[in-house]
């Protein structure tokens, strides 16, 4: 018999299907679609360490950056960029990085002079200087999610079900949608944003939405990034920046400034791809059922932000849209039945903190019934 099931096959399922497959289970992994197609390749495939939440989230962030290092060279992934170059343009944005520097979380980081950071890349604009990690790396999400499957297939046994659609789950077996079961000693379902069939009264007592980003990718330009780049509107984004008391000023100053973009959710990740093009983004817009209509608007603040950062930017040559669960806290973790856990991933960070997560939730499951928190 199976020892475990894992529905979904984005990157949380794949992260559950790499714990358990490192402690010798047998997992079957089943996925409603022909391919992974959801949140897991729509995004950066930045692993983001550097500003995630500080204690447990940040913790399980650089857990998950060791675990893409370990496995993506025998999974064929390249990682296409390491650390993490944020700007600063601001001086209040400048204040929030001193801030950062002296918390527990600036271990790999160097603080940096405007000098400094044009130096390492000469077509940021940083008055205020900026901030160097050493934690951060890129994937190419659309080709290391695949890859990574075929990996877990080839090296560990892992065995995959595309297409099927899994109706019911109960304690030791999951019912497809053609009336097949299949029995696991556990099962661990990973739904993103697909909530709808499997278990929704839970997804609503944790209030789950979803969040529609835009996203762009941008003609090579010609030279190299040094690094992922971010900006002053991702330190009141993110929590390990915006946290800090110094943060307040900085968010006083962009809604004077740049109210546009904060309405539209909207910071600048700016990452390159080995062919040299660009991806850059991205915007948050918070519903139930968000529209699937990418705003001109939008993609035009966006390439502003972009301007005001590197320069004038090259040519859009894809566009396209995402979404994923979003709810209050970075995930949860829920008992439906004994031996299921029910896990969703609700801060966007699926790709930066998923296989720590996943090393929690299968250590805990198969070990003993003690939860993850």
């Amino acid at each position: 018999m199976t020892d475990l099931i894992v529905v979904g096959a984005g990157i949380v399922g794949l992260a559950h299907a790499l714990a358990a497959a490192r402690r010798g289970k047998r997992v079957l992994v089943l996925d409603r679609d022909a391919r992974a197609n959801g949140a897991s390749v729509r995004n950066f495939g930045f692993v983001t360490v550097t500003g995630q939440e500080r204690g447990r989230v940040w913790q399980r962030a650089r857990r998950s950056a060791e675990v893409w290092r370990e496995i993506a060279g025998p999974a064929g992934i390249t990682v296409e960029q390491e650390g993490l170059l944020v700007v600063a343009q601001r001086a209040e944005a400048g204040a929030v990085l001193d801030a950062f520097m002296a918390t527990d979380m600036a271990e790999g980081c160097t603080r940096l002079t405007a000098d400094q950071v044009a130096a390492l890349c000469p077509q940021a604009s940083a008055p205020a200087g900026g901030l160097h990690s050493t934690h951060d790396c890129r994937v190419e999400s659309r080709d290391a999610i695949p890859r990574l499957a075929r990996w877990l297939a080839t090296a560990h046994g892992v065995a995959f079900r595309y297409g099927a659609a899994v109706v019911a789950v109960e304690t030791g077996a999951v019912r497809l949608a053609d009336e097949t079961r299949l029995e696991a000693e556990a099962i661990v379902v990973c739904p993103g944003d697909e909530w709808a069939g499997l278990f929704p009264e839970i997804c609503a007592e944790e209030r789950v939405t979803r969040c529609k980003l835009q996203m762009l990718r941008l003609a090579a330009p010609g030279w190299r990034l040094p690094a992922p780049v971010m900006a002053d509107l991702s330190m009141v984004r993110y929590f390990g920046y915006a946290a800090l008391p110094e943060a307040a000023a900085l968010k006083a100053r962009l809604e004077a400034d740049s109210a546009e973009a904060l309405g539209w959710g909207i910071h600048l990740i700016a990452v390159q791809s080995s062919d040299g093009t660009l991806v850059v983004g991205d915007s948050h817009d918070y519903g139930p059922t968000p529209d699937p209509f990418a705003r001109e608007a939008i993609d035009a603040a966006m390439l502003r932000q972009y301007a005001a950062v590197l320069g004038r930017p090259p040519a859009v040559v894809e566009r396209w849209t995402g979404t994923y669960a979003s709810a209050a806290g970075h995930s949860f973790v829920r008992r439906p039945a004994d031996g299921v856990r029910l896990v969703v991933v609700t801060s966007g960070t699926g790709a930066s903190t998923a296989f720590a997560l996943a090393e929690e939730v299968i250590g805990a499951l198969f070990a003993s019934e003690r939860e993850v928190a």
